[in-house]
């Protein structure tokens, strides 16, 4: 009888623990997570972000910093988009952002590239340096044009 509701307990526990897995995993799936308070919130404006999307890294130097809080159209039809940086973060006013892909053809993520000036960014302010992600079809089509094909 011992070993009965010894084997029961084991077994309630196991389940109990596969279960919370598969919630987690839900939650974590489906997008809805907690990732704390925000830090350093800085925008950017681009031409063309292609495929970049909410939630997407922020890099400098290869090392995940932040990822990218919202993006919007402004009232040019341009790509604004929020950046969520780790608060710790020093950016000075000449810092660039870049849209890069993260292998051949992987997902889109911000690149930034510390300058040198003096002049730090604080939450709100707008990195005026940017360089829009490169189009691989528009590529295809100038390169398909130019060869006489």
């Amino acid at each position: 009888m011992q070993r009965s509701r010894l084997r029961d307990l084991v077994v309630g526990i196991f389940v109990l623990c596969g279960l919370a897995s598969l919630g987690y995993m839900s939650i974590r799936l489906g997008g809805l997570y907690y990732s704390g308070p925000s830090g350093l919130e800085l925008y950017a404006t681009f031409d063309e972000i292609g495929d970049l999307k909410e939630r997407a890294a922020v890099q400098i130097a290869g090392v995940k910093v932040g990822e990218v809080k919202s993006v919007r159209l402004d009232e040019s039809m341009r790509a604004r988009i929020l950046l969520d940086l780790d608060p710790s973060l020093r950016l000075d006013s000449e810092t660039t952002a870049s849209i890069q892909t993260a292998g051949l053809l992987g997902a889109k993520f911000v690149a930034l590239e510390p300058g040198g000036s003096d002049d730090m960014l604080a939450s709100g302010d707008e990195i005026s340096l940017t360089n829009s992600a490169v189009s691989l079809e528009a590529l295809i089509g100038k390169f398909v044009n130019n060869s006489g094909i």
